[in-house]
């Protein structure tokens, strides 16, 4: 029988997606099996806990090019009368001294970027509080994946096909390169890609309560393989780190309050863009109007200003992120907005993330994990399938700065999950991924939503545009050529991208009540999968 040839990367003709409606509960990711993972489970009888914990889990396998078990993460989740929010980035290892770097600044490949995996952590205090299937049963479906194999998706095979890893040179490469590149390239849209190295890890990892990746059989593999191949994290590193609950921070916009994680993530970043625009009327504007567009990137770069000024590790910040939302203080950096784009002297910090929401009748989630630029530091613990994330690259080498690097300290976070409320009455979980395009990818589809009163899918599609640095500005194709004109007028500095949907332009994920019913989205721009029943 004649196989017939395809290119599954080739869509020369417009889609079209909807939003997708149900009573009982949905799920949103960014990878299709993944989201039927956490459906699995609330067709078992879970809540929505147990449906984001086991998407989470099996997009460690099937989308290892933004996040591993390796991971840190973050989370979201209401019960109705509280929103509840996790911190589980891990911290830089005690015994890595800030003398070992030179001038470039914290590198993004090797042990110098490896800080303590959270994931694992996330994982167990979401389920410790709120599960209610057996946590094993949440690992089923990453393990039957890991193990059987699964076709890699477009746009995962896109970005791993990107990756650089290969040519990285060492010992402590080696693992991570048989384990994702085992015929020495990427996998090809379609073809089938597993790893039992994967599946026996999260085996131990539910048989434990991810008990042995922090003090037990994980945590000596881990420890041993840094000391055979130059590396940091010790056995306490690991034993002491913890997920924390934080107080989350909110600000009003219009009539909504839009929820973020505090620092060390940038979080704060979207909410004081928006706190700034909430001084003009946007929603009297035309859609896509040079005006509106214009006004959303001026405030996204002072916003930015600000979180790279004054946010790290909070243990270390000189002024609170409170004092950072003062209206006074917002309405100072209005009043810095004028005719012409400004010329911030802020730099834009690289990503890979997933993230995902789930909702039922009881709880609402959304959560963010990462293995940071990608498949993180490019160091995978033999024997394992532990791909160590590069979040240490966060870090700033600036004596003073709240983001200085220091052994003990979580360092500047890119993920950033995001929750939506009115009157405190909870709508639900949205998101962004990507880097810098998460705290500007959160601020257009609130505007998109509230402002130009489009639905979760619509908000998803628009076009995007992106701050890159000073005065340059990405934005979509599918913008009319004057806005482009007029932003350059203006003194934008405009590239049209082509190719940023695939990456540049964020991946997102909604979910929101509304009468009665969830209304589901998932992003254009990914492989991702928005199901409702």
């Amino acid at each position: 029988m004649m196989q017939m040839l395809m290119d599954l990367t080739a869509y020369p003709y417009p889609s079209r997606r909807t939003v997708v409606l149900g009573r009982r509960g949905a799920v949103a990711t960014s990878q299709p099996l993944a989201a039927l993972a956490g459906m699995e489970m609330l067709h078992k009888g879970g809540n929505a806990v147990d449906a984001a914990l086991a998407a989470a889990i099996a997009l460690t396998v099937l989308q290892p090019t933004s996040n591993g078990i390796g991971s840190d993460a973050f989370a979201f989740v209401h019960d109705g009368v509280t929103l509840h929010a996790l911190n589980a980035s891990g911290k830089s290892p005690l015994a890595l001294d800030r003398r070992v770097f030179g001038e470039e600044g914290v590198p993004r490949w090797g042990w110098k970027a490896v800080t303590v995996p959270g994931a694992p952590s996330a994982w167990w205090a979401l389920w410790s509080r709120f599960g209610r299937l057996p946590f094993e049963e949440l690992f089923a479906p990453a393990i039957r994946y890991a193990e059987e194999g699964f076709p890699v998706s477009p746009y995962t095979a896109a970005a791993w096909g990107r990756a650089g890893y290969l040519k990285l040179r060492g010992p402590a490469f080696r693992p991570f390169q048989e384990v994702f590149f085992p015929q020495g390239r990427a996998p090809r849209p379609g073809e089938l890609w597993r790893s039992p190295l994967h599946a026996a890890t999260l085996k131990e990892i539910a048989r434990t309560g991810a008990e042995s990746f922090y003090r037990g059989r994980l945590a000596q593999q881990i420890v041993r393989f840094a000391e055979a191949t130059g590396g940091y994290l010790s056995t306490r590193d690991l034993a002491e780190h913890r997920a924390e609950w934080v107080t989350p921070l909110s600000l009003r916009y219009r009539d909504l309050e839009v929820w973020e994680l505090p620092p060390n993530t940038q979080g704060l970043a979207a909410l004081l863009a928006l706190g700034i625009l909430e001084g003009w009327d946007l929603a009297s504007m035309p859609r896509d109007s040079v005006e509106s567009l214009h006004l959303q990137i001026e405030a996204m770069k002072l916003a930015f200003v600000e979180v790279q000024t004054h946010v790290g590790d909070p243990r270390f910040m000189r002024v609170s992120a409170q004092e950072l939302l003062n209206p006074d203080r917002l309405a100072k950096l209005r009043a810095r907005i004028g005719e012409h784009a400004l010329t911030p002297e802020a730099q834009a910090p690289l990503g890979g993330t997933v993230y995902l929401a789930a909702v039922d009748g009881e709880l609402m989630v959304s959560l963010i994990q990462s293995n940071y630029m990608g498949f993180g530091s490019g160091v995978l613990v033999e024997g394992t399938g532990i791909a160590l994330q590069n979040r240490g690259a966060g870090f700033c080498l600036e004596p003073g700065h709240p983001n200085d690097y220091g052994p003990g300290k979580r360092p500047f976070h890119t993920i950033i999950p995001g929750f939506l409320t009115r009157g405190g009455v909870p709508l639900g979980p949205f998101g962004v991924m990507g880097g810098h395009m998460q705290p500007q990818g959160h601020l257009q589809v609130v505007v998109r939503m509230v402002d130009q009163g489009l639905n979760p899918q619509a908000a998803l599609d628009a076009p995007r545009w992106q701050w890159l640095e000073g005065r340059r500005v990405a934005l979509e194709p599918s913008f009319p050529s004057e806005v482009i004109e007029g932003l350059r007028v203006r003194g934008h500095d405009v590239e049209v991208s082509d190719e940023g949907g695939l990456f540049g332009f964020g991946m997102g994920q909604i979910i929101l009540r509304y009468q009665g019913a969830w209304v589901a989205a998932s992003e254009p721009r990914a492989d991702g999968l928005a199901l409702a029943w």
